[in-house]
């Protein structure tokens, strides 16, 4: 990875228990480094965290599309972006399409494919900060235009966006996103989430 510029910014975490630095740091930011590149290698080994999670009877009912910033790929996924997302995105150094199979070829049923497909993009999310990067996950785009703009079978099913890169300062931002990307990171207590336990 290469960039001219360098961002420290991080975002404490209130974490009521001592997490893997990699868990406790790791944050979605949207202001991103555009002279920020991604190697081959380092591209590779944010696939390769993916391709090794873990799925349902080992099916990996789960597929890509990734483009780096300057390829065609890139300028397709990212004409399909809706609303804040096309605002800020394209600064990032790739996107990537995460697609699920919740069906397979021969009508068979993958009834946990999203589940799965979800594991892949932790586990690449994980890896690429491992590699001093960030990514963002967007639900905000257009399905049948990214379908239609890579030709997927209608067995694929995009679910996310996913924006890879350096992350730079908040000014890039307008006022509203820049508070944003600065506030407290907050969750749910664990006594909100966790409905039994013994």
């Amino acid at each position: 990875m290469t960039s001219s510029t360098t961002s420290t910014l991080t975002r404490s975490t209130d974490s009521s228990q001592p997490l893997v630095p990699l868990l406790e740091e790791r944050w979605s930011p949207r202001s991103y480094d555009e002279t920020a590149t991604i190697s081959d290698d380092t591209l590779d080994a944010l696939l390769e965290a993916a391709r090794w999670a873990p799925s349902a009877a080992n099916t990996q009912p789960r597929r890509f599309v990734v483009g780096r910033r300057g390829t065609e790929t890139f300028r397709k996924i990212e004409q399909h972006l809706m609303g804040f997302n096309a605002a800020w995105a394209g600064r990032s150094s790739a996107l990537l399409v995460a697609i699920a199979e919740p069906v397979t070829e021969d009508g068979q049923e993958r009834r946990w494919a999203e589940y799965d497909l979800g594991q892949a993009v932790a586990a690449l999310a994980v890896q690429a900060h491992a590699e001093d990067l960030h990514v963002h996950q967007m639900g905000g785009f257009e399905v049948d235009g990214i379908r239609a703009a890579f030709d997927l079978p209608e067995r694929f099913v995009p679910v996310t966006v996913t924006a890879i890169g350096t992350v730079a300062d908040p000014s890039k931002l307008d006022e509203k996103a820049a508070e944003r990307e600065t506030a407290a990171r907050t969750r749910l207590s664990l006594d909100e989430l966790v409905l039994a336990r013994d």
